[in-house]
């Protein structure tokens, strides 16, 4: 794989209490995804928009697996992938040009999540995508995006074609490649990422027996996945305080 990668260079600026408290989010995220095992070695990425700092995002360091980073050593990048202040560590410019593309027409995307978890690949394989069989992905009935794989190397075209693919779902299967989630917070980019594996890991357990599966009818999957939306409400409200809960337990040096 070639990637590009950036060191420091841009002044920073203070650090806010919100962008602190962002920072411990953020760095919850990544350590539950390696928690999960969703982790890929030091692949994929999981971004934020510093509160108060527009065009300034917040990435992990490119080099460190998921389990270590923390609140202190994420770095703050551009658009571009220019480090903003000082930072031990590069950043992979070339993994965050998909999130800078969801970033860039998307406001509402405060946390964009991107997995090569196993499930989610594997349903992203099937022609059918993801199917109506579960409680766990009626939440994404009519409600997620698929974008064909076009390669490693990320494009400007792509990025206009991927964020078309998009479109203003929270959710999309990246086909051959992964997952994608967005959130108007990190804790809701993570719930619907965690659902969504969820979903897949169902349907690939539903499937293996060999036989049709039982799908609810066109009717209940629509006023369920009405019900699942909650009229737009911000997820991950209740589940966050009880996973970092879950987190200062095991480990809460994410905190750092």
């Amino acid at each position: 794989m070639t990637f590009t990668l950036k060191a420091g260079s841009k002044a920073a600026t203070a650090m806010s209490d919100a962008e602190r408290a962002l920072r411990i989010d953020l760095a919850a995220c990544y350590r539950l995804v390696a928690l999960y095992g969703w982790d890929d070695l030091i692949y994929t990425h999981i971004s934020a928009m510093v509160p108060g700092e527009p065009g300034h995002f917040l990435i992990n360091p490119f080099g460190l697996t998921f389990g270590e980073v923390t609140a202190s050593n994420l770095v703050k990048i551009t658009m571009d992938g220019e480090v903003v202040g000082q930072s031990d560590h590069p950043v992979n410019v070339t993994g965050f040009a998909l999130h800078g593309a969801v970033h860039a027409v998307r406001p509402d995307a405060v946390c964009v999540m991107h997995l090569h978890n196993t499930a989610g690949i594997a349903v992203s394989i099937q022609p059918h995508g993801l199917l109506p069989i579960s409680q766990h992905a009626l939440r994404f009935h009519e409600r997620i995006g698929y974008h064909d794989y076009e390669g490693l190397a990320f494009s400007p075209s792509e990025a206009e074609r991927l964020v078309a693919s998009l479109g203003a779902y929270r959710a999309m299967l990246l086909r051959n490649h992964g997952t994608l989630t967005t959130g108007r917070t990190v804790a809701e980019a993570f719930v619907l990422m965690a659902t969504l594996i969820k979903a897949c890991e169902i349907q690939l357990q539903a499937l293996a027996g060999g036989t049709a599966p039982h799908l609810p009818s066109p009717a209940v999957q629509d006023k369920t996945a009405v019900q699942l939306d909650d009229g737009g409400a911000v997820e991950g409200v209740l589940e966050w305080p009880a996973l970092l809960r879950k987190l200062d337990r095991i480990d809460a040096s994410f905190r750092d």
